[in-house]
């Protein structure tokens, strides 16, 4: 109890996460007092670092760095249109498939939400969609990215929990396809009243560039190549998720700046010092949350939650409901990374050795839940990003996601319930 409060406190005064676990640990070896354990923590810590998969987390962040300097998105958005610019509320369903082909080289959410916001909300705004719809779907289409192989939160998942970093890619693919569709249907439900401004669309339109049908599905391909590569490469076992990241990164940079010649060397010492920033913040979290867990662990700390939990239900399906309903409560006031890394080590032995779920789609589900908090006050980081970038008040943003958050909610639920979902590619 007296950690818990430790732990409250540091968290309300705003301290970094990492420091909010290294100071809960200190605190609960105090209030024991049992500080023969201190000696073995930096050992502990760094082992946490100690381990190759975490190579691509780096290496992920360098190619969405590499995406937001080049062109590579606005490849993919032309070809999006290409296809379903035609169909009725066509550039919505554009902005959303722009979405799933984005989420399959960038693996963030952040990212993604921060770089179609900034393409898709004006041109939809053109073609007379409301301005609020338009931030809405973008930012909801924008979870996507941690769901899509290549994720951030799966890479993460997998090191914390000592599970195949390959084997939760696989397992992301059907479950962000269920969402991908969920999506486009609510899109076709509530098709918004589009106040069409015909100049606006005709000024556009002619400040584009007359540009082949053909000429558009080769860059796209190109562009496409990356999650290819990807995807296909751990699939069929010919590379490991740091040896994906490492030939996306490759092909990126060929792409961008020899296909599309629009990648610049003078971007890259900026682009390198980025990447530098983010993957510190990144390590040192994991670093401290080892350390946390080893802790908790050490003090019998997740036995003491099985048997809690065990009082309310044996069942494994009710069971994942209530970590379903825990983790989204957690996940509107905290970081969701930051939420994995602190209570994964807590609830995952629970998971597998008293319920028999399956780390893999128990990771899944984890993962999907607290990218849901992205767009859930009051934390809800994808939402201050779409409200910065176009430039609406959060309350309409909110107002305007609530549909589409009630349906990744159902979505992820279904997921927790069912877990074929997730483990149907690869036979576990």
């Amino acid at each position: 109890m007296k950690t818990g409060l430790s732990f409250a406190i540091l968290i309300a005064m705003a301290m970094p996460v990492a420091f909010v676990l290294i100071g809960a640990t200190f605190a609960f070896m105090l209030f024991e007092s049992n500080f023969r354990v201190l000696s073995v923590l930096p050992g502990v810590m760094f082992s946490g670092l100690e381990v190759f998969d975490l190579l691509a987390i780096p290496l992920f962040i360098l190619l969405g760095e590499i995406m937001n300097a080049g062109s590579i998105t606005r490849k993919l958005i032309d070809a999006a249109r290409l296809l379903l610019g035609r169909v009725p509320n066509g550039l919505a369903y554009v902005c959303l498939t722009a979405n799933l082909m984005l989420a399959s080289i960038v693996g963030s959410a952040t990212a993604q939400i921060a770089i179609m916001t900034k393409t898709m909300v004006g041109e939809m705004e053109r073609d007379g969609y409301p301005k609020g719809f338009s931030a809405a779907l973008t930012a909801a289409a924008g979870i996507l990215g941690p769901i899509i192989p290549p994720s951030m939160p799966f890479i993460l998942y997998g090191v914390i929990a000592q599970v195949s970093v390959a084997d939760m890619f696989l397992a992301g693919i059907l479950p962000g396809i269920l969402l991908f569709v969920g999506l486009a249907l609510l899109i076709t439900i509530r098709q918004p009243r589009r106040d069409i401004d015909i100049e606006a669309l005709q000024a556009a339109a002619a400040a584009r560039p007359e540009v082949s049908a053909l000429r558009v599905l080769l860059e796209a391909s190109a562009a496409l190549s990356i999650p290819a590569v990807i995807v296909l490469g751990i699939t069929f076992g010919i590379v490991t998720p740091t040896e994906s990241a490492v030939l996306a990164v490759a092909i990126a940079v060929v792409v961008g700046g020899l296909v599309f010649g629009d990648l610049k060397w003078r971007d890259f010492p900026e682009m390198l010092s980025r990447t530098a920033q983010g993957s510190a913040l990144v390590l040192i979290l994991i670093a401290a949350a080892k350390v946390f867990g080893w802790v908790l662990t050490y003090y019998h700390v997740p036995q003491a939650i099985a048997g809690a939990l065990q009082m309310m239900t044996t069942d494994p399906t009710l069971f994942m409901l209530l970590v379903f309903a825990f983790c989204l409560l957690v996940g509107a006031f905290i970081d969701g990374i930051a939420a994995m890394i602190i209570l994964v080590p807590i609830l995952l032995p629970v998971a597998t050795g008293v319920y028999g779920v399956s780390p893999i789609h128990f990771g899944v589900v984890v993962c999907m839940t607290f990218a849901i908090g992205l767009l859930t006050p009051p934390v809800g980081l994808g939402l201050y990003i779409s409200a910065a970038i176009s430039g609406l008040p959060m309350t309409k943003i909110v107002r305007d996601i609530t549909p589409f958050v009630a349906l990744t909610i159902v979505v992820v639920g279904l997921i927790a319930v069912f877990p074929a979902l997730t483990l149907a590619l690869f036979g576990a």
